[in-house]
C-alpha cells in the first residue's frame, strides 16, 4: 500500500533523493581522493616507496570498480538506503584506523581491501540505480550531475593538503572519517528506497505507461555471461577501461607528486585537482545535457580523442610554464567524468533499464580495473624511470585509440543481443 506523498507536493521526492546520492558521491570521492595527498608524507614518515604505497591505491582502486556490480544486486534486493549505511560505517571505521598503521600490510589492508570495497559500493553505479529506479525524465542531467563526483577534491583536497601541511597526515585521515560519519547519519535518516516509498511516481513518469510488472534484473555473474555476448559490451567496457587508466588511476594519484617533482607546493597542486572538481561538475553536467539531445557515441569520441590530446600536452606544461598547467586543469577538468553520462545511456538503450545497475557494474569495473593498472604502472614508472612523463604519454595514446575504437564501430550496437529481452537502438 502506498503511503501519502512526503514533504511538499511541488518538490517530487526523487530531487531529495538525487541530493543525497550526490552527498554521498561527494563524501566518498573525498575518501577517495585521499590517498593521493598521504602518498608523499607517507614515504616520508616510513620510507615506503611510491611503487610500494600505489600497490595499496591500486588495489583500492580495482575493489572499487568490482565490488560494484554486486553491489548493485545487493541494492536490488536489500535496498539501496541499507547498503549505503553499510558502506558509509566500514569507510568510516577503516578510514580512522588507519591513523594507527605503521606497517605495508595495515596501508594495503585499510586503505586498500576496506576502502575499497566500502567505495566500491557507492560507485558510479550508484548513480545509475538511483536514476533509472527514480526518474523517467530528464535522466541524462540528472546522471550528470551526479557523476560529477570528483567534485569531492574541490571539497577536500585543498583542505586536507593544508591539515597535512600544518598538522600532519593523521589529521586529514580523522577529518575524512568524521566527514563519513556525518553522511552516514544525513543518509540515515533521510534516504528512501524508491518512489512507492513516498507514495510517488518516478518523476515524470505517466501511469499509463508504466509496465504491469517489472523485469527483475540479472544476478551479477550471470548478467555479465550475458552481457558479454554482445559486442557492444566490449566496446563498452574497453573504452571506459582507457577511462579509468586516464583519470582516477593517474591524473587522481600521481598528479600531486608529479607536480611536487617539478617544485609545485603540495597544497598548489592539490589547488589544481580541486579546479579539476570545479570544471568536473561544470563539464559532466553539460554533457548529461547533451546526451538527453545528441548521439552518445560522438560524444564519447570527442571526449576520448580530446583528453588524449590533453594528456600529450601535461608534460609540456610541467616543465614550462604553471600558467599552462592550470589551463590543463581547466581543459581536463571539463572531460573527467564526462563519459559517464553517454556510457549509462548506451548501456540502457542496448541492454534494458532493468540490467543497468549490473551490466554497467561491470562496465564500471572495468573503469577501475585501468585505473589501478595506471596507477601500478605510473608509480613503477616514478620509481624506475624518475619521472611521469612516459605515464602520460601512454595514458594520452591509449584515449585516442578508444576515440578510434568508438568512431570506427559505431554501428556495433544495433546487433540483437540474446534473449531478446532489451533494445538495441542507441542515442
Amino acid at each position: 500500500m502506498n503511503r501519502p506523498p512526503i514533504g511538499s507536493p511541488k518538490i517530487h521526492y526523487a530531487w531529495i533523493v538525487a541530493g543525497l546520492t550526490f552527498l554521498v558521491l561527494l563524501a566518498t570521492a573525498g575518501v577517495r581522493a585521499t590517498p593521493s595527498i598521504l602518498l608523499v608524507p607517507l614515504q616520508r614518515e616510513f620510507g615506503w616507496t611510491n611503487a610500494a604505497i600505489s600497490s595499496a591505491i591500486a588495489v583500492n582502486i580495482a575493489l572499487f570498480g568490482i565490488i560494484g556490480p554486486f553491489a548493485a544486486s545487493f541494492m536490488s534486493r536489500y535496498g539501496v538506503r541499507r547498503i549505503v549505511l553499510v558502506a558509509l560505517a566500514l569507510l568510516a571505521f577503516a578510514v580512522a584506523l588507519s591513523s594507527t598503521m605503521h606497517h605495508r600490510w595495515e596501508l594495503m589492508l585499510f586503505w586498500g581491501v576496506l576502502v575499497g570495497s566500502g567505495s566500491g559500493v557507492t560507485a558510479l553505479v550508484l548513480a545509475a540505480v538511483v536514476v533509472n529506479r527514480w526518474f523517467e525524465q530528464r535522466r541524462g542531467l540528472v546522471l550528470g550531475l551526479l557523476s560529477a563526483n570528483a567534485t569531492g577534491q574541490l571539497v577536500f583536497l585543498p583542505l586536507l593538503a593544508h591539515l597535512v601541511t600544518n598538522h600532519g597526515w593523521r589529521s586529514a585521515v580523522y577529518s575524512v572519517a568524521a566527514c563519513a560519519g556525518a553522511v552516514f547519519l544525513v543518509v540515515f535518516f533521510w534516504m528512501k528506497d524508491s518512489p512507492s516509498d513516498v507514495g510517488q511516481l518516478p518523476y515524470g513518469a505517466n501511469p499509463e505507461e508504466l509496465p504491469a510488472i517489472a523485469r527483475k534484473p540479472q544476478p551479477p555473474l550471470r548478467g555479465l555471461a550475458w552481457a558479454a555476448q554482445s559486442r557492444e559490451f566490449w566496446i563498452l567496457a574497453g573504452s571506459f577501461f582507457v577511462c579509468g587508466a586516464s583519470t582516477n588511476g593517474l591524473i587522481g594519484t600521481h598528479l600531486i607528486p608529479a607536480c611536487m617533482d617539478h617544485g609545485i607546493p603540495e597544497v598548489r597542486a592539490a589547488g589544481l585537482l580541486a579546479v579539476m572538481g570545479i570544471f568536473d561538475l561544470a563539464g559532466t553536467t553539460f554533457s548529461g545535457w547533451l546526451t538527453d539531445r545528441f548521439n552518445s557515441r560522438y560524444l564519447l569520441f570527442w571526449y576520448y580523442a580530446l583528453r588524449g590530446l590533453s594528456l600529450m600536452f601535461l608534460p609540456f606544461s610541467l616543465t614550462h610554464s604553471h600558467s599552462w598547467l592550470s589551463i590543463f586543469a581547466i581543459f581536463y577538468g571539463l572531460d573527467w567524468i564526462a563519459t559517464v553520462p553517454p556510457t549509462v545511456r548506451l548501456t540502457a538503450n542496448t541492454f534494458g533499464k532493468e540490467n543497468v545497475g549490473v551490466v554497467y557494474g561491470w562496465i564500471g569495473a572495468a573503469h577501475q580495473l585501468g585505473a589501478s593498472l595506471a596507477a601500478v604502472t605510473a608509480g613503477s614508472i616514478r620509481t624506475y624511470l624518475g619521472d611521469y612523463r612516459d605515464a602520460f604519454w601512454l595514458s594520452g595514446t591509449l584515449c585516442l585509440v578508444a576515440a578510434t575504437l568508438l568512431i570506427s564501430t559505431r554501428n556495433a550496437a544495433r546487433e540483437r543481443l540474446p534473449l531478446g529481452e532489451v533494445a538495441t537502438q542507441t542515442a
